[in-house]
C-alpha cells in the first residue's frame, strides 16, 4: 500500500505531529510506503514530493510548521497558475503516476472541500482537520486551536500590566475571519473585560459606556477582538483581496478602526492603543494538548486507510476520536452561538460582549 499525505491552507502547530503519527501507524500497522506530497496541492500539480520513513518523522512531534510545506491558492479544481482552469485531471495523473493507493489532506475547510472533490472522482482520501479558528463542522476541536489560544492569553497578560500602568483602553486583533473561537477562549483565559466576535456584532456606544465604567472601577480596560468583528450595520474590516486565493478577502485593521471609534466616544483625555497579534498565533511548537490531539487524529486516520474507509474526515466529538462524511463537512462553518456555555459564562463573569 501507498499513501500520500499533504497539508493544505494555512501553517499551525500540529502539522508535523501528524504527519509522523500517520507515517509511524501506517509503517507499524501494515508496513505501507509513504509519500509526503509537497506544498499541498501544489505538489500534485507540480510533481512534487519526497518519501518518508519512520527516522524522517520520529523527532517531529515538537516542531511547528510543516515539514512537507503548504499553499493555500493551489485548487486543482481552480488553478490560478493556469488562469483559473481546472486541473485536476494533472493531480489525478500524477497519483497514477506514483502509484499512490490514497491521499491523507490535512488542512481547513478548503482542503476538505477540495478532498471531498477528489473523492467525488474516485480518489481514496481521508480527511484530517486543521485549523486554528476551530470552525470545521462535525469537529470540537482542531489542533492548532489551542496553541493559539495559548498565544492571545499571553499576550492580554503581558498588555494588561501597561494598560492598568498607564490607565488605558488596550484593544488586542486575534485571528478569526467569521469564527471568533480564538477571541472568545483567548480573552476568557486572558481576563479580558470586553470581547467581540465575527457573529455577534458590537455597538461602538454600548461598549463605549462599558470602557466608562471599567476605568471608574479598576482605572482600565482590556478589549479582546477577532479580525473579523465589526459594528451593527458595518462591514468586515478588509485589508487587501487575492483573486488566486480560495478566500480572496484578507481581514486586519478592525482594532485600528475600534481604536479611532472609541477615541471619538471617550474624548482625548483616555488613551486607547491597539495591537494586532498576526501571524504570532499560527507560529511556534505546539502545546502539549495540540501535540496528543494531532498524534489521535493522526493515528486515527492511519485506521481508516487500513480499513479502506475512505470519503471520511477523522474529527474529536465528545473527546473521542470519531469520523465524519466529508460531504457533511465541505462547505461548512462552525461559528459561535449566543447561547454557547462560553458565552453565557462570559455574560455571567461581566464580560463585555458588543
Amino acid at each position: 500500500m501507498h499513501i500520500g499525505i499533504l497539508t493544505g491552507g494555512g501553517d499551525c502547530p500540529g502539522l508535523n505531529a501528524v504527519i509522523r503519527a500517520v507515517t509511524l501507524a501506517l509503517i507499524e500497522g501494515c508496513g505501507a510506503r509513504v509519500t509526503g506530497i509537497e506544498r499541498g496541492f501544489l505538489g500534485l500539480l507540480e510533481d512534487k514530493c519526497r518519501p518518508l520513513d519512520a527516522q524522517t518523522v520520529r523527532g517531529l512531534v515538537a516542531e511547528g510548521g510543516t515539514v512537507l510545506g503548504t499553499h493555500n491558492r493551489a485548487d486543482p479544481f481552480h488553478y490560478f497558475g493556469a488562469g483559473g482552469s481546472d486541473c485536476s485531471g494533472r493531480a489525478l495523473d500524477f497519483l497514477g503516476r506514483h502509484s499512490i493507493d490514497a491521499l491523507v489532506a490535512i488542512g481547513g475547510d478548503g482542503t476538505m472541500t477540495i478532498a471531498e472533490r477528489f473523492a467525488r472522482l474516485g480518489v481514496p482520501v481521508i480527511g484530517v482537520p486543521k485549523t486554528i479558528d476551530n470552525d470545521l463542522a462535525c469537529n470540537e476541536r482542531s489542533f492548532g486551536f489551542d496553541s493559539a489560544v495559548a498565544v492571545v492569553s499571553e499576550a492580554l497578560g503581558r498588555l494588561e500590566t501597561t494598560a492598568r500602568s498607564h490607565g488605558r483602553v488596550m484593544i488586542v486583533e486575534t485571528m478569526g475571519r467569521y469564527a471568533g473561537w480564538i477571541a472568545l477562549e483567548g480573552g476568557l483565559a486572558g481576563g479580558a473585560d470586553a470581547i467581540l466576535l465575527p457573529e455577534h456584532p458590537y455597538q461602538p456606544e454600548t461598549l463605549a459606556a462599558f470602557c466608562r465604567r471599567r476605568l471608574a472601577e479598576q482605572g482600565y480596560a482590556l478589549i479582546c477582538l477577532a479580525e473579523g468583528a465589526h459594528a451593527i450595520g458595518a462591514e468586515l474590516t478588509v485589508q487587501q483581496h487575492i483573486e488566486a486565493s480560495p478566500d480572496p478577502l484578507r481581514l486586519g485593521g478592525v482594532s485600528q478602526l475600534l481604536l479611532r471609534q472609541l477615541e471619538g466616544q471617550l474624548g482625548a483625555e483616555v488613551e486607547v492603543r491597539h495591537t494586532l497579534l498576526g501571524h504570532v498565533q499560527r507560529g511556534g511548537s505546539p502545546t502539549a494538548f495540540d501535540r496528543v490531539l494531532a498524534t489521535r487524529f493522526g493515528v486515527a486516520a492511519a485506521s481508516l486507510v487500513m480499513r479502506k474507509q475512505f470519503g471520511r474526515m477523522v474529527a474529536l466529538q465528545g473527546d473521542r476520536c470519531v469520523d465524519v462524511g466529508l460531504a457533511d463537512v465541505a462547505g461548512r462553518n462552525r461559528l459561535v452561538p449566543q447561547d454557547h456555555e462560553l458565552m453565557l459564562a462570559a455574560r455571567d463573569l461581566g464580560v463585555c460582549l458588543g
